[in-house]
């Protein structure tokens, strides 16, 4: 299935910031339980405490943080089709919104928006950053599957970059698919990735997912909560929420890669977290 990645997609929106500037690990953002955007819109958030750097703003999931970071992304040039494009092609080089070529059952692509997609969105125009500002913490327009999320936590444990997944390891007398052994590199440079996993790490430490830890493995982790729409006799109707956790472990060296999407599980901690711990 493929659903929004809500708060695990911050890791991306972080890491696009530093990779275009417009934050680094000390920039500061003053959160007071939400974030107020466009025409009275709010977007709430968890308490915690008002000011939120990079670190803090990983392990604490602030919305207000990754917001601002986002609208910062888009404003950074002067015509926001342009600048999505821009957000875009960062996030499709983590292999996001694409078939992947993995040697399974094709599966779905996800979507990662563009300047198209608005375009045929809002016709006539007038659409900015706050209009799709959503996006920032993985709602949005934004789509991804569960192999696609797992993915993208071993593309962050490499530091920037991924082969593409596969089952088959080795074939006797035969070679593998060369495919599979083409190194993918993100358009993030790798001096941008510490910071992002210090975050990761403290997410057990110190933050959402504190009460999941492992003795004796370090893991650096996510947690993620997707709102969930369906129609149902026409209506569109809010369901439970999806629960979400990616996460790769031990921090340094990483050796496996791991996301868990439990459909209508509800906060990402309670249900996938300690799943994603127990594997």
């Amino acid at each position: 299935a493929e659903s929004s990645p809500g708060s695990t997609f911050k890791i991306l929106t972080g890491l696009i910031g530093l990779q275009e500037g417009v934050i680094n690990e000390n920039t500061t953002f003053f959160c007071h339980h939400g974030f107020s955007y466009g025409r009275g819109r709010f977007m709430k958030c968890h308490n915690h405490p008002p000011a939120q750097q990079l670190h803090n703003g990983i392990y604490n999931s602030c919305n207000t943080y990754f917001a601002q970071t986002y609208m910062l992304t888009i404003n950074k040039y002067n015509n926001p089709a342009y600048a999505v494009d821009v957000w875009s092609n960062h996030v499709k080089s983590f292999g996001l919104g694409q078939y992947m070529g993995y040697d399974l059952p094709t599966g779905k692509r996800g979507n990662i928006p563009t300047s198209k997609t608005y375009k045929k969105i809002y016709p006539n125009g007038g659409w900015r950053s706050t209009t799709i500002v959503s996006n920032s913490i993985g709602q949005g327009e934004v789509l991804m599957t569960p192999i696609q999320l797992a993915n993208m936590m071993a593309t962050i444990a490499n530091q920037g970059h991924y082969f593409t997944p596969h089952i088959i390891k080795k074939i006797e007398g035969e070679k593998i698919d060369p495919k599979f052994e083409v190194k993918h590199e993100t358009t993030i440079d790798k001096k941008y990735f510490p910071p992002i996993i210090s975050g990761l790490f403290d997410v057990y430490n110190k933050g959402t997912a504190s009460r999941l830890r492992v003795e004796g493995i370090d893991i650096c982790g996510k947690t993620g909560t997707a709102e969930n729409f369906a129609k149902i006799n026409g209506k569109r109707t809010q369901l439970k929420d999806h629960s979400i956790f990616v996460a790769f472990a031990p921090k340094d060296n990483p050796k496996i890669a791991i996301a868990v999407m439990i459909e209508n599980g509800g906060f990402g901690a309670t249900i996938a977290g300690p799943i994603a711990s127990l594997m």
